[in-house]
């Protein structure tokens, strides 16, 4: 199984021709396929998928790599047509975090170019798209700015990161900056894992465990680093997305807990128990079956989750059935999962 970046660097292997975004196509936006329109007790629900990726071709010729006019990443008549069929009315379209390497000016160069092309995609498709502002947070206080200029100007919803940044946990004190400005702001933070290097070794061979397991395990340490380390505490009103169900976490909470029973002095400094954490956080609803949706429910709350498919990386085709075929849950649980938790989080009217 390939990776996700060895997936996107397949289907850029030729010259991308043209201007890219800068210059759209002219399909419509409803596709010759009728649109699935997805019914929950007589009411119509707009769906919307909060877990959705997309590539700039002109940043990532700026980082070196062509973009394939084919790449399923773009903006093209395919999307369109499987969101219809899936019975996605919306996108909140992110990038994948692959910059944190650059330098400050080229950084600052390839954040501009994906917000302001971001922002014409959802200017020219309000009804189907809005987005996640990029930033480069190797430079937290830079971070910062962009994502103020991301969410003012450009009227982006909040920002797509990744799990760390070069190693470095982003609970460390050098990126409360950026924590505080998204805090001011009140806007979603989705976390996206981008791969952890030092495990290479270990999750090599067969399986595709680099994926399957790493990415889940990023964000598990991801979200603990935020809670054991007390940036949850210091920024109370944060508000963060965890792709891929919260990783592992929601799953073996309760080990969180004892963990403090067991390590008392590794808590001091945090004002709840781990898993009541998991009651202010946000997950997407990758878990693949309705026990592990029914799971995550129990212990995260039903309005803190969202539908996410992952598109275009083939994970999910049935994100919406997985909601309305999980038992136990009422027709007001499934509104709120299949998009009305998001349209109040990302400002979706």
């Amino acid at each position: 199984m390939n990776t996700r970046r060895q997936f996107v660097k397949s289907a850029a292997g030729a010259m991308f021709a043209g201007c890219g975004l800068c210059s759209w196509p002219a399909f419509a936006q409803g596709s010759v396929r009728k649109r699935r329109e997805v019914i929950v007790g007589g009411k119509r629900v707009k769906t919307i998928d909060v877990h959705a990726h997309v590539v700039v071709p002109e940043a990532t010729a700026l980082m070196g790599t062509k973009t394939a006019p084919d790449n399923p990443a773009l903006i093209s008549p395919k999307r369109f047509e499987t969101m219809d069929e899936w019975g996605t009315d919306m996108q909140a379209l992110s990038i994948n975090a692959n910059w944190y390497g650059l330098e400050r000016n080229l950084a600052g160069q390839v954040i501009r170019i994906q917000n302001e092309k971001l922002a014409e995609i959802c200017a020219k498709y309000p009804d189907r798209f809005v987005a996640f502002a990029s930033v480069a947070l190797q430079f937290p206080e830079m971070a910062a700015e962009q994502l103020e200029e991301g969410v003012k100007k450009y009227n982006l919803r909040g920002a797509a990161i990744g799990g760390h940044v070069n190693g470095d946990e982003l609970s460390a004190p050098k990126f409360d900056p950026f924590w505080k400005k998204a805090e001011e702001l009140d806007c979603l933070v989705f976390m996206h894992p981008q791969g952890i290097p030092e495990l290479a070794k270990r999750l090599a061979g067969n399986g595709g465990l680099t994926n399957v397991i790493g990415n889940p395990l990023e964000t598990t340490i991801f979200l603990s680093h935020l809670i054991f380390d007390g940036t949850l505490d210091k920024f109370p009103k944060l508000k963060i997305l965890a792709a891929h169900g919260g990783g592992y976490l929601p799953s073996y909470a309760a080990r969180s807990d004892y963990g403090c029973n067991r390590f008392p002095a590794s808590c001091k400094s945090i004002q709840k128990k781990p898993s009541e954490y998991l009651r202010r956080l946000y997950f997407d609803s990758m878990v693949f079956t309705p026990e592990g949706l029914r799971h995550l429910v129990a212990e995260s709350g039903v309005g803190q989750i969202m539908i996410g498919t992952d598109y275009p990386f083939p994970w999910s085709t049935t994100t919406v059935d997985h909601i309305l075929k999980t038992p136990g849950l009422t027709d007001e649980d499934r509104r709120a999962i299949l998009g009305g938790n998001a349209a109040k989080l990302l400002r979706i009217t």
